[in-house]
């Protein structure tokens, strides 16, 4: 049962709060809020500042290209027989003499054993032992140390010998003439084979050299047979298998060396004046951020005129990911000490295709549209819109012109101030 005293004190409750309610609900709308927009509207924004002025900045060529393998070859069978062995496949890194492939030699290796006993019988009509049978300066031999030139010298000492008795004797009347005469006709027989003896030597030291000729020949052939890498490089094409019959001159693998790379690019006629050997060019790679460094190193000496364009290459060292056939967009640089006014790309905003940059005049971020040019690392070239001595705001993003800015009050503009 409610008494009249609880319902007074209710009464008083009700009202002390309702009171209440109505005061804040008047201070919230009419003096919180404004308060509050006040200050905000009021309070500047703290900004850096960097100022626009001439810097040193390169000047480059740009063109497109289109890296190529520093050599390219296709490795092709210098005999001909069935392929015994393939050691590679597409990819596998080789090195310079490595057996990649091999032609069945034993055909070759019985033609050398043939030859080889062919240069025996050589040597040993010649009087030479039959090993080192391919020893270098062994061609020439001394007629009168062989067997037969040395028979024939002893019969013609003995006809000569024989002569001289005769004449002497025929002197003192003691022979008759004919004696005389046998004994001149055997010593001219003599003499006569003595030289054929000799003959007969160059003949056999001719076969010699002959036989020597067709060994090594022999010897090639069986060396032939195994397929070698001619350079450090990687194998891109399998064209043979093993077991497959092959002719003199088919082709087995195409090897390309990756490492240098080579970069042949086009430069039109009005810049050509500008490129000289070992100048630096860099490129980038579609789908990568890092750019790789070369050098200009061949230039052709004629422009194309057709196209009148000049043909120039750049080399490249191969960090390993880089590969032949890769698009590539190229600076070439051909000077690096060029004033420019710059200016930091992190004071640059874009919208719709417009750069725009914030200055500060008079503790205000004022709006100026820029026309750039060239960027180097973080800075970027201007060609309208700023002049040196300028101070532009570093990172002016969610400012509009006309805003209250101020610097910090710990830094100073110096600090702000950096270099390319």
């Amino acid at each position: 049962m409610v008494t009249p005293y609880k319902t007074r004190r209710l009464l008083v409750w009700n009202t002390w709060l309702i009171g209440l309610l109505t005061l804040l609900s008047g201070c919230n709308s009419d003096t919180t809020t404004t308060d509050i927009a006040s200050d905000i509207a009021e309070s500047p924004v703290i900004v850096r500042l960097v100022e626009v002025r001439t810097r040193p900045m390169e000047q480059t060529v740009n063109v497109l290209g289109t890296l190529q393998a520093m050599d390219r070859t296709f490795l092709s069978t210098q005999v001909s027989g069935r392929v015994k062995t393939l050691e590679v496949d597409v990819g596998k890194k080789v090195m310079a003499g490595e057996i990649l492939a091999q032609v069945e030699p034993r055909e070759y290796e019985l033609r050398q054993a043939q030859v080889r006993a062919q240069l025996a019988q050589a040597r040993a009509r010649l009087g030479l032992p039959p090993q080192s049978l391919v020893e270098e300066g062994e061609l020439e031999v001394d007629p009168e140390e062989t067997t037969i030139v040395k028979e024939s010298q002893a019969r013609l000492d003995e006809a000569q010998k024989n002569l001289e008795r005769v004449q002497a004797l025929r002197t003192e009347s003691l022979v008759p003439d004919s004696e005389l005469e046998r004994s001149q006709a055997g010593y001219t027989v003599a003499f006569i084979r003595h030289l054929e003896a000799v003959q007969e030597v160059y003949e056999r030291q001719a076969i010699y050299a002959q036989r020597r000729a067709e060994f090594a020949m022999a010897s090639q052939l069986v060396l032939e047979t195994s397929l070698r890498a001619p350079f450090d490089g990687v194998i891109q094409t399998r064209i043979a298998n093993v077991g497959e019959f092959l002719s003199a001159g088919s082709p087995v693998l195409e090897i390309v060396r990756v490492n240098p790379l080579r970069l042949q690019l086009d430069i039109p006629e009005r810049q050509a004046p500008l490129i000289h050997e070992d100048q630096a060019v860099r490129i980038s790679v579609e789908g990568e951020t890092t750019l790789h460094e070369g050098r200009v190193a061949r230039i052709s000496p004629a422009l194309n005129a057709q196209a009148r364009m000049l043909r120039i290459e750049a080399e490249f060292l191969n960090p390993g990911h880089l590969r032949p056939g890769a698009f590539v967009r190229a600076a070439i640089v051909v000077r690096s000490d060029i004033p420019t006014l710059s200016l930091p790309t992190q004071s640059i905003t874009s919208f719709a295709g417009t750069e725009k940059a914030f200055l500060m005049l008079t503790n205000t971020a004022i709006e100026r549209q820029v026309i750039l040019g060239r960027q180097q690392g973080e800075w970027v070239e201007v060609l309208e819109g700023l002049d040196a001595g300028d101070f532009v705001i570093l990172n002016p993003v969610g400012l509009r012109s006309g805003m209250a800015i101020r610097e910090p009050t710990s830094a100073s503009r110096s600090v702000t101030q950096s270099e390319p």
